[in-house]
C-alpha cells in the first residue's frame, strides 16, 4: 500500500512503529547535519528527519525536493526533541529510511500556508492549490460534516431525499434563468432551476409527505460576497402541517447544527413579525447581535422652524450608548457614510447629551437645551450617549438608517461572528408594489399562500398592499439563512393569485398548467422551506464570504478564471443548436 498512516494521526503512542506516510512537500529546513521535511496531506502536518550522519545519500536527495513534491516517506517513529505544541503530532517524527518522489512540483505561484501570499484572484486561478490550505480545507470539511447532519435529522423524521430535474421549463418571475438550448427541439430552450419550488409541491401530491433535497440551483443575477450565480439549498416541503410544525421542525434542525458543530445550545427562537422588524431595525432580516433599537420621534422634534423636520413624513433614530465622545471628525465621517451613493441619505442630525448633562447637537440653532432634553428622554437615551437621526419617506428612511445601525454597530465590535442571534420573521407581506412597471409582483412566490384572515383582500384592488402572506424566514446575524411558506393548494386560489399578479388564464395555464392539472387531483395543504446552504455554513463559520466554503467558486464578474468559463464555443457546436449569436433569436 501507499501508506499506513497520515500525515494528521501519529501520536508518542505510536514511537517505535515503523511507518509509510505519502503527502506534499510544505516546508524543508537544511541545518547542516540535519534535513527536515514538514510533510502535508489532508489530515495534518508530520515532520520527517533525515540524519547526514546515519545515511548521507538519503539527506543530499531530501535536500533536491522542492515544495509541493508529492513523496513517499518510510522511517520509524521518534520523539522529538524539539516539540511543535501548534500542532497534534509534534511530539513525534519519522526518522525516514526510504524516500521516493511520487511526482514532482513547479514552485506554486503562492504559499501554501494558513496565511497565504496570494490575493484573492491569484488564490481563484489555482484554485485547486488554494484548496490544500487548512483554512480552506477545514471549511469543507465542515460543510461537509454539517450536509450530514442535516441529512441524518431530516431522515429521522421521515424525509425523503428525493432529487428533481435540473433541466426544466423557464418561468417570468423571480430572477433571471440561465436557459441551455435543446438540440433536438430547435429554437426550444431548458431552463436551469432557482429552486426546484414546483416540483416539490408535485411531490406531495404525489403523496411523499415528506421531502427533501441538498440541491444545486442557479440564479443569472448581480453577484455579491453572498452570492454565487450556482449555490446550494437544504430545500424542504412537508404535508398536512401549518406554520407552527413547519417553524419546530426547522428550528430544531438549526438547533442541531449549532449543537453539534458549535456547542452552542438555544432557547426557543424569538419571532417577530415584518412590521416590526421594519419599524424597529428597518430590516426584514434584523442583527440581534445588538440593540440600537429605531426611536421614531416625528412628533417630538416638530414646531421648531427646522423645516427638514417638520415637512418629513418620519423622523427616527438610535442611540449609540457611551459614544458622546465622538469627534468631530468621526461624526462628519458618518454624515460622509450615510451620503454614499449605496445609503443615499442626504444627511445626518446628530445629539451629543454629555456626561455632565449638557447638550451639543447639529441642531442647536432651532433647539434649545430643554427641547434637546425633551428629544432625549423620547429616544430614552442617557448621560454619555450620542443619538443620531435621520428623517425623510418613511421607508426609505428607515432603510438608510438600518445601513447606519448596522455600521455602528461594526464600530463598535458589536457585530461578533462568533456570537449567534438567530430568529425567525413572520408575516411578511403577500405583494410588493414595484414603482417602475407599475404593478404588484409576489413578495416571496406566486404559491405562497396569503394568511386566511386576509383572503378576501384579494378581492379588493385598494388592499393588495394589506394582505400577509403565511410566510416566514429564519435570519442569522443579520442574515436571512432560509425562508418560506404555506402554500397555496387550492386551484381557485392559486388562479385569483394569478389574476393578482397579472397573468391572464392563458399565460397562467402556458407556465403553471401542469402544476394546475395536479391540483384537480386532490392537492393536500402543505408548506415548505428553504436554507441556504452555504450561507449558512459561512455563518457558523464567522466568515463574510460564501466563496470560501464552495469548492470551486465563480468571481464577482460570474466567471471562473481557473477553467476559463464562460468562454465560446465551437462553430459547429452553434450549428447542431441551430444558434446564430450574431442574430437575435426571433420571438
Amino acid at each position: 500500500m501507499y501508506r499506513t498512516n497520515t500525515c494528521g494521526e501519529l501520536r508518542t503512542s505510536d514511537i517505535g512503529k515503523q511507518v509509510t506516510l505519502c503527502g506534499w512537500l510544505q516546508r524543508s529546513r537544511d541545518l547542516g547535519g540535519m534535513t527536515f521535511i514538514d510533510l502535508r496531506d489532508r489530515y495534518g502536518i508530520t515532520q520527517l528527519a533525515f540524519n547526514m550522519e546515519t545515511n548521507s545519500e538519503l539527506c543530499q536527495k531530501a535536500r533536491r525536493l522542492g515544495r509541493e513534491f508529492v513523496i513517499q516517506a518510510t522511517g520509524k517513529v521518534i520523539e522529538r526533541s524539539s516539540k511543535n505544541a501548534k500542532i497534534p503530532t509534534g511530539d513525534i517524527e519519522v526518522e525516514v529510511s526510504e524516500l521516493n518522489i511520487l511526482n514532482e512540483a513547479k514552485t506554486p505561484p503562492f504559499t501554501i500556508e494558513d496565511q497565504s501570499d496570494g490575493g484573492d484572484d491569484l488564490r481563484m486561478r489555482y484554485r485547486y492549490l488554494d484548496l490544500r490550505r487548512a483554512p480552506v480545507r477545514r471549511n469543507i470539511e465542515m460543510r461537509h460534516r454539517m450536509a450530514m447532519l442535516v441529512r441524518n435529522y431530516l431522515s429521522n423524521l421521515n424525509f425523503l431525499e428525493i432529487e428533481t430535474p435540473m433541466l426544466i421549463k423557464s418561468t417570468p418571475e423571480g430572477a433571471r434563468d440561465f436557459v441551455v438550448p435543446s438540440r433536438m427541439n430547435p429554437g426550444e430552450f431548458y431552463a436551469l432551476p432557482q429552486s426546484p419550488q414546483q416540483y416539490k409541491q408535485l411531490l406531495m401530491v404525489s403523496g411523499f409527505d415528506r421531502y427533501f433535497q441538498i440541491v444545486r440551483c442557479f440564479r443569472d443575477e448581480d453577484l455579491r460576497a453572498d452570492r454565487q450565480p450556482e449555490f446550494t439549498q437544504i430545500d424542504c416541503e412537508m404535508s398536512f402541517v401549518e406554520q407552527e410544525d413547519v417553524l419546530q421542525t426547522f428550528e430544531g434542525l438549526a438547533k442541531h447544527l449549532f449543537k453539534e458543530i458549535k456547542g452552542i445550545d438555544f432557547e426557543p427562537f424569538k419571532r417577530i413579525t415584518w412590521h416590526e422588524a421594519m419599524k424597529l431595525y428597518g430590516s426584514d432580516k434584523p442583527d440581534l447581535r445588538f440593540g440600537m433599537e429605531f426611536k421614531e420621534i416625528t412628533d417630538c422634534v416638530k414646531g421648531h422652524s427646522f423645516q427638514l423636520f417638520d415637512n418629513s413624513e418620519l423622523v427616527v433614530g438610535i442611540v449609540a450608548k457611551g459614544c458622546a465622545e465622538y469627534t468631530r471628525k468621526q461624526l462628519d465621517s458618518l454624515t460622509d457614510f450615510v451620503k454614499r451613493p449605496q445609503v443615499g441619505a442626504g444627511g445626518l442630525v446628530y445629539i451629543k447629551y454629555n456626561t455632565d448633562g449638557t447638550f451639543k447637537s447639529s441642531i442647536d440653532k432651532f433647539y434649545d437645551a430643554d427641547s434637546l432634553k425633551r428629544i432625549a428622554q423620547c429616544m430614552e437615551a442617557q448621560p454619555g450617549d450620542l443619538m443620531l437621526i435621520m428623517c425623510g419617506p418613511s421607508m426609505k428612511t428607515r432603510t438608510q438608517l438600518c445601513a447606519l445601525r448596522l455600521e455602528m454597530g461594526q464600530q463598535l465590535g458589536l457585530r461578533d461572528p462568533h456570537k449567534f442571534s438567530p430568529l425567525w420573521v413572520i408575516d411578511f407581506p403577500l405583494l410588493e408594489w414595484d414603482d417602475e412597471t407599475q404593478r404588484f409582483y409576489a413578495m416571496h412566490h406566486p404559491f405562497t399562500a396569503p394568511k386566511p384572515e386576509d383572503e378576501a383582500l384579494l378581492d379588493d384592488p385598494n388592499r393588495w398592499g394589506d394582505i400577509r402572506a403565511n410566510a416566514y424566514d429564519i435570519v442569522i446575524n443579520g442574515c436571512e439563512v432560509g425562508g418560506g411558506s404555506i402554500r397555496i393548494h387550492d386551484r381557485t386560489l392559486q388562479n385569483k393569485m394569478f389574476h393578482t399578479l397579472g397573468f391572464t388564464d392563458e399565460q397562467a395555464a402556458a407556465q403553471f398548467g401542469f402544476l394546475m392539472d395536479a391540483f384537480t387531483y386532490g392537492a393536500p395543504p402543505h408548506a415548505g422551506l428553504a436554507f441556504g446552504f452555504d450561507r449558512l455554513c459561512s455563518i457558523f463559520a464567522g466568515a463574510d464570504s460564501i466563496r470560501d466554503f464552495i469548492a470551486f467558486p465563480k468571481n464577482n464578474a460570474g466567471r471562473d478564471v481557473m477553467s476559463g468559463s464562460p468562454a465560446p464555443i465551437a462553430q459547429a457546436q452553434l450549428d447542431e443548436l441551430m444558434l446564430d449569436i450574431r442574430q437575435p433569436i426571433s420571438q
